[in-house]
């Protein structure tokens, strides 16, 4: 448990009955900044560019996902924030592979109302905690270009980038984004 502003959390592993709220998160956010990507034939770089106006980024609901459930083998996690009150201030779902010793997030959401108060930080905590008790040799992401309020959040917790793909989001409600990749190491 932690109080943050008059207001404590418990974190804990989610239960089937978080679902729901771990599914009505309001991800969305607002940026005046984006990162372009530059790309090269030596690699690529990335440069901060001001948005005007803002850029206001709804992400699509994905059908089938499986927030919430832990895999057979318990190497899947969803590691949930829940305010005094009972409600769901966020979430991060994890998934761990032994062959190359990675723990990815796959998701990762703080409820607008929530922002700022360390609540990600706390579940990225509780995500490496688990990174640990697994051997992981690293933490790995995937981000937006457009997401910069992530991207300087992530870069705090001690996450660098380390790839990029110009092709996952062809053909998605996010074509003509990057999909950036950063890690850190799990010591």
């Amino acid at each position: 448990m932690t109080t943050i502003n008059d207001t404590t959390y418990e974190y804990r592993i989610a239960r089937p009955e978080d679902t729901g709220a771990i599914e009505a998160v309001d991800g969305s956010f607002t940026t005046g900044t984006v990162f372009e990507v530059a790309v090269s034939e030596d690699g690529f770089a990335l440069r901060e560019v001001p948005v005007d106006p803002p850029l206001v980024k709804v992400f699509p609901e994905h059908e089938g996902d499986e927030e919430g459930d832990e895999g057979e083998d318990g190497d899947s996690l969803t590691f949930v924030a829940v305010s005094g009150d009972g409600g769901l201030a966020g979430f991060a779902a994890v998934s761990y592979a032994a062959w190359n010793r990675r723990l990815t997030i796959e998701d990762i959401e703080v409820a607008p109302e929530h922002r700022g108060r360390g609540i990600g930080r706390a579940l990225m905590g509780q995500a490496v905690d688990f990174a640990r008790e697994r051997g992981a040799g690293h933490v790995w992401l995937e981000v937006t270009n457009v997401n910069a309020p992530a991207i300087h959040a992530y870069r705090r917790m001690g996450f660098s980038l380390c790839g990029l793909d110009t092709a996952l989001y062809l053909g998605t409600e996010s074509e003509g984004e990057q999909a950036l990749y950063m890690s850190m190491p799990c010591p």
